[in-house]
């Protein structure tokens, strides 16, 4: 038995499965990703089966990578019965912090047989040289 607020009380743990359900979903139904770096700079991959260019929208703000999308219905239904459908539609949002020497005003984005790549580089700073400052007497 369990007392707590989420479960209204002593009762079995009945609505344990549920607790964390939203946070489940949104895993479930977000893209699968991958993100790497090397020296060049940083890369997120995505698996966007079925998802065209006009339906990826890619932002960057702040330091964070934005991709929001949709995969749409293409499904005609002549009349079939359907025992089931695992294919997933829908809208789709996926946030990436990116660490702070990524140049993000450089962002690129491709996207080829359902997989998106955005690149971002690192930042190059010019080398540094030691300058003289005169001191005026004051």
């Amino acid at each position: 038995m369990v007392d707590s607020p989420q479960t209204g009380g002593l009762w079995p743990s009945l609505y344990e499965p549920f607790r964390n359900f939203g946070s489940r979903l949104a895993e479930w139904v977000s893209p699968a990703s991958d993100a790497s770096t090397d020296e060049a700079g940083y890369r997120i991959t995505m698996e966007l089966p079925g998802v065209s260019e006009d339906d990826i929208e890619l932002t960057v703000d702040e330091g964070v990578v934005t991709v929001t999308g949709e995969k749409r219905v293409e499904r005609e239904d002549k009349g079939d019965t359907w025992y089931f459908s695992e294919r997933q539609f829908g809208s789709f949002r996926r946030s990436f912090r990116l660490p702070g020497d990524a140049d993000a005003d450089k962002a690129s984005a491709d996207l080829k047989d359902g997989v998106l790549v955005v690149t971002v580089p690192r930042r190059t700073e010019p080398e540094r040289q030691a300058r003289k400052v005169q001191v005026k007497k004051g």
